[in-house]
């Protein structure tokens, strides 16, 4: 089909993901990229003059953040806390050719797809075309970035082809035609590992034959509810599929478009139909409804294109007939279950579970049709979410609030609480026998019951709603102290008393989970392989696709089997300790070691320490104790660490976190400068549940005092054990500036496409903040390795954004300054000069793995974000373009791997996964692009998900074996435990700096429910400090500086 005009997802639920996923590379954002790159003037001279920020040196005083146009905006800073789980959205579900004209970073590409390759010094001639442009760096920032003195943050949808044509960098290559701009080609398929068989959650889909056809379907008056807008479609086609639609069985998105499979008899056509009530059930005092259809031929969907782009001959996937496919397969399960976004869930579909404070899990499944090497697939997989209980509303409160609400009036944190807990939920009244009329809350009333009196008749006469029930409906208000509940709109409140309402089936609940109900759904998700693998195929056997009336009308046929893919096992790689110690290299078995007989490669020096217990039960002796043992540790595992601190352990109250930091830290001071030393470390005992001390602790400390901290758990003090206090070494050893281990390879130099000249690894994430969240600003961190050859020790950045912004807006800024002229800061020039204060060297080649990006977003994050970077690299000298490789890696995918026999106990680890090191690029990957999915840990519980790498841009020339045990073998060097992890280390450190630059956002009151000690380890921050601004646009405030001293270590781990 060839209409651009509307990318909406065939989903009928609502959310996020979908959208994303609809939209795509393209739809409303394919840029029409025809025109040609404007030449940009060049200065006179070519060099730089003038103190504009240029050149290798550092600037001082920090530099600009967002939103700072006219002047130096904020601070960012070092760092990178726990991984949780990655975003990103469906693959290869985008939305059209992202991939038009000449591309905004530098290099174009040549018609076979990959980047062209041209010598190096065509790209220093290009390169310094770039380079002089000193007079348009400031307005192509201000294009892309929305530097502008204003601070609005940019359109997270900005006009790409006006973008195009204000980027001031050249292309090496002008592309051969304005559909070469391509995401490389796969280089082939990796040989290198043990070869064994997988199966994967993927269902082979034939192609159908059908000729498909769209039509405009216009519904008046308009309803937002899509279920409105299918109770009509279905009701047409009832009464009229045999009389008017030559008996063809449509499929409906529920909103603006119908396909059928082949043409109905007319090309426009208008419908009346009747819709009677029936959610009121019999006795309704509405009147039917009455609506006017018009059905109206748009286009045909061609699915000869599809077989094309699946066969590899063709570039870009024609996103219309996936949606088609996608539709009608999602037909059948709409109408039986619940639907969210891609998911659909019903209590029938598995046991409810309580997950506590009126909420329930309903188990679902997961279902997604995408184009893959084998042709169409379809994706299944098992989900569970919460839904709210169906209760009396008296009950659900009872439950929310955890206690007898008879027993007191209710305070002003409950009535927010509950306020939060019931806005937008539906309810039916059960005062009116058989009537059971359905309402959405809007909010409380803000007086009880018995205060609430309104008008009846035109004279203005007032009644109680008390009286009115009593009189009405001979209903005796019992809890006449509670508010209200308004329902309807808020111009013209309805009330309805609490006890007469009761919370209708099969809403789901979208608000932030506290803990609790966070661990209980994990419980009820985390199933063993073979049980999941098992759910999956009754799953697929339950929805019966060959008996599903719409899949038999298109013609469409899923296979029960799952699809059985080739994958290859890399090998470990070997990891290097100090010769001192007993051990002085280790190869991993089965994803993970141990510390025993070995010591840190660079073990940091501790003579400096004090510590700090603000656990009420822990008693100095103990604390001492515990100290004693952790120094102890730490001297085993390599560090130089003295065994006395500077002041004995000292006690202190949470809520005073500030007043203690601060009179011990000038204590400390006081005793160390005459002898002009620092504190090298604080350690923290910290209480089990200690609400937001954590984060306070970490704001103050690295913000505020410039010290470095370890907090440990007041359980694990009193529990000394040796695996603990190994683990809690390492951490201390990277935050001392000390490294734990690094690739034996990296050592010999004889790491393809690293060791061969500089090369910087880059990580980069942003994380929005919770649903409910509303006004939080998102925090975007980028890391960069630090110890070429080795790549094992990273210096992170952060930085505050426009509230779910997902282009990294601070990698990039230039500003002018009255004083020094046309600055140049960001977030990657300021990384490129820590890399060569401590190589001494420029890199010259540069990795850059992105996180969090969903497949909807993947053309706009790489035209902004390539862009930005070959702007930062032309700002440090002309000439200086390093060659660049852009990977994003996602994890919130749904692609499941399984042992071919989960018997073979040599296919499979402990936990009955498949083993780390898996890497499957064929057969469920995409057809021509160059992605992979990778298990590179080891399972601990539940069934693994592998982590998904796609690159977007490759100059690099990477071969599959290359990229792929490049990724395997970095997982080996994360810093904070002895096993390979789930994403490489950079996009991991990443996303723990984002996490933890949540903390040192100004303390807010925020009702999210507190900070427990366990999500301050990883899940997410719960007494989110928010920097709240009044409007989506207002600028965002920056985050507090971080202090030199700690930002030169990795502080976050």
């Amino acid at each position: 089909m060839v209409r651009k005009r509307r990318t909406e997802l065939p989903s009928s639920g609502e959310s996020s993901e979908s959208h994303e996923t609809g939209s795509g590379r393209g739809g409303t954002q394919r840029p029409p990229m025809q025109q040609p790159l404007q030449q940009q003037p060049q200065q006179q001279g070519g060099g730089y003059q003038g103190g504009g920020g240029r050149g290798w040196v550092p600037q001082q005083g920090g530099y600009g953040g967002r939103g700072g146009g006219r002047g130096p905006p904020q601070q960012y800073y070092s760092g990178p806390p726990e991984y949780h789980q990655g975003r990103g959205g469906q693959q290869y579900q985008r939305g059209g050719p992202p991939r038009r004209g000449a591309f905004v970073g530098g290099h174009g590409v040549s018609p076979g797809g990959g980047p062209s390759s041209s010598p190096g010094p065509e790209l220093r001639q290009a390169t310094h075309a770039v380079a002089t442009q000193s007079s348009t760096y400031g307005k192509t920032s201000e294009t892309l970035g929305g530097a502008s003195s204003s601070s609005h943050a940019p359109d997270p949808h900005p006009d790409v082809s006006e973008t195009i044509q204000q980027l001031s960098i050249q292309p090496k290559t002008q592309p051969a035609s304005s559909k070469s701009m391509r995401f490389p080609l796969r280089p082939g398929q990796g040989s290198k590992g043990t070869r064994c068989m997988v199966k994967a959650n993927h269902f082979f889909a034939e192609l159908p034959d059908k000729d498909l056809h769209q039509y405009d379907v216009s519904i008046t008056p308009e309803v937002p509810s899509r279920g409105v807008n299918r109770a009509v479609m279905e009701q047409l086609v009832k009464l009229y599929r045999e009389s008017h639609l030559g008996k063809r069985l449509p499929a409906y998105d529920g909103r603006k478009s119908l396909y059928t499979a082949g043409p109905l008899p007319f090309t426009s056509k208008e419908f009346k139909i009747t819709l009677s009530d029936v959610e009121d059930g019999p006795g309704s005092a509405r009147p039917d409804r009455e609506f006017k259809v018009i059905i109206k031929f748009a286009a045909r969907a061609d699915l000869h294109h599809l077989g094309m782009f699946l066969q590899g001959r063709q570039a870009d996937a024609p996103q219309e007939a996936l949606q088609v496919l996608d539709i009608v397969l999602r037909e059948l399960p709409t109408t039986r279950y619940s639907p969210v976004g891609r998911s659909f869930y019903s209590p029938d579909l598995g046991r409810r579970q309580p997950l506590g404070e009126g909420l329930e899990s309903w188990r679902g499944f997961y279902q997604s049709i995408r184009p893959t090497q084998m042709g169409l697939s379809l994706n299944i997989d098992m989900s569970s979410t919460a839904f709210i209980e169906p209760l009396p509303v008296i009950e659900f409160v009872t439950q929310l609030l955890n206690r007898d609400v008879s027993a007191r009036p209710l305070s002003d944190a409950d009535r927010v609480k509950i306020k939060k807990a019931l806005r937008g939920v539906k309810v039916e009244v059960t005062h009116r026998g058989n009537m059971r009329r359905k309402y959405r809350i809007c909010g409380l009333t803000s007086q009880a019951t018995r205060e609430l009196t309104f008008p009846v008749d035109e004279h203005g006469t007032m009644k109680s709603v008390v009286e009115y029930f009593r009189e009405t409906y001979g209903f005796v208000i019992q809890h006449t102290q509670w508010p209200c509940l308004q329902v309807g709109n808020t111009q013209r409140p309805n009330y309805l008393p609490m006890e007469v309402c009761k919370i209708v089936e099969g809403q789901r609940y979208s608000k932030r989970l506290n803990e609790r109900q966070i661990t209980q759904l994990l419980k009820v998700t985390c199933q063993r392989p073979q049980e999941r693998e098992n759910d999956i195929l009754q799953t697929v056997r339950h929805n019966a696709y060959a008996q599903d009336p719409y899949a038999q009308e298109f013609g469409i046929k899923i296979s029960e089997r799952l699809a059985q893919v080739e994958a290859r096992v890399l090998p470990a790689p070997w990891l290097k300790y100090h010769d001192s110690g007993r051990e002085r290299d280790c190869l991993p078995q089965v994803g993970q070691w141990n510390m025993m007989n070995k010591r840190m490669v660079n073990g940091g020096t501790v003579s400096n320490w004090i510590c700090i217990n603000f656990a009420r039960n822990v008693q100095d002796s103990v604390a001492r104790s515990f100290c004693h043992e952790l120094a102890q540790m730490c001297g085993t595992s390599g560090m130089a660490f003295n065994p006395e601190p500077v002041l004995p352990v000292v006690s202190g109250r949470p809520d005073a976190v500030e007043k203690i930091l601060k009179s011990r830290f000038h204590d400390v001071v006081s005793k160390l400068q005459p002898q002009k030393k620092e504190l090298d470390l604080l350690i923290v005992i910290l209480p089990d549940n200690n609400g937001s001390l954590y984060g306070d602790l970490k704001r103050i400390c690295e913000t505020d005092l410039g010290i470095v901290s370890q907090c440990c758990l007041q359980k694990h003090v009193f529990k000394i054990n040796k695996q603990y206090l190994a683990n809690v070494a390492l951490k201390i050893n990277v935050k001392v500036g000390g490294r734990n281990t690094v690739l034996v390879d990296a050592l010999s130099r004889r790491i393809p496409l690293v060791s061969d000249m500089p090369t910087i690894i880059f990580g980069a994430d942003v994380t929005h903040p919770h649903p409910g969240e509303d006004s939080s600003p998102s925090i975007a961190a980028v890391v960069a390795s630090q110890d070429w050859p080795e790549i094992t020790k990273y210096t992170g950045l952060v930085s505050a954004q426009a509230h779910r912004q997902e282009l990294i807006q601070d990698l990039y800024k230039c500003w002018q300054d009255p004083a020094r002229g046309t600055v140049h800061a960001g977030m990657i020039k300021e990384l490129l000069i820590s890399f060569r204060r401590s190589t001494g060297q420029k890199p010259m080649r540069i990795i850059f793995y992105r996180d969090g990006v969903s497949e909807g977003q993947f053309y706009q994050v790489l035209l902004y974000e390539l862009d930005a970077i070959r702007k930062a690299c032309a700002s440090l000298e002309p000439n200086y373009q390093p060659t660049v490789t852009f990977v994003v890696v996602q994890k919130r995918h749904h692609t499941r791997l399984f042992a071919n026999n989960h018997r073979d106990k040599n296919s499979i680890d402990r936990s009955g996964n498949i083993l780390p090191g898996t890497v499957v690029d064929s057969k469920i990957c995409h057809p021509t692009e160059f992605d992979f999915y990778l298990c590179s840990h080891a399972g601990i519980q539940g069934t693994s998900r592998p982590a998904h790498y796609h690159v977007l841009w490759d100059e690099n020339k990477f071969t599959a074996d290359a990229l792929q045990s490049l990724t395997n073998n970095l997982c080996y060097t994360y810093a904070r435990c002895t096993r390979s992890v789930s994403i490489v280390p950079p996009a991991y450190y990443a996303h723990l700096a984002a996490f933890r630059a949540r903390f040192y956002m100004e303390p807010e009151t925020s009702d999210s429910g507190s900070m427990t000690s366990s999500a301050a380890a990883g899940r997410g921050p719960g007494g989110v400090r928010s920097t709240r601004s009044p409007g989506a646009g207002a600028a965002v405030r920056p985050l507090p500086q971080l202090r030199e001293n700690v930002k030169r270590v990795m502080f976050y781990c």
